[in-house]
């Protein structure tokens, strides 16, 4: 199976892990680690890989790696998927 490509909006340094909601087409995803050094990248991928249940390998940033908006492909999880998931999350 193909990657699928989800526009995330990253948002560093909030109280806890969470996705919370879609700003436009945008998935809104709030993570502990500040904007240093890659730990909020490192930490929105290991999120992500935990909520889509997949290894933290299936995800990488595509685009945006110095910005809050990026693009992050997760292989092995279909569009649909990727939806379900975060609508039960």
């Amino acid at each position: 199976m193909a990657a699928s490509t989800i526009k995330v909006r990253v948002i560093p340094k909030a109280s806890k892990n969470e996705v919370a909601g879609w700003r436009g087409d945008s998935l809104c995803v709030k993570v502990t680690a500040p904007p240093l050094d890659g730990a909020a990248n490192e930490a929105v991928i290991r999120f992500l890989a935990e909520v889509m249940g997949v290894k933290k390998g299936d995800v990488r940033i595509v685009a945006g790696e110095r910005s809050r908006d990026k693009v992050i492909a997760i292989e092995g999880v279909s569009a649909e998927d990727i939806n379900s998931k975060l609508c039960r999350h």
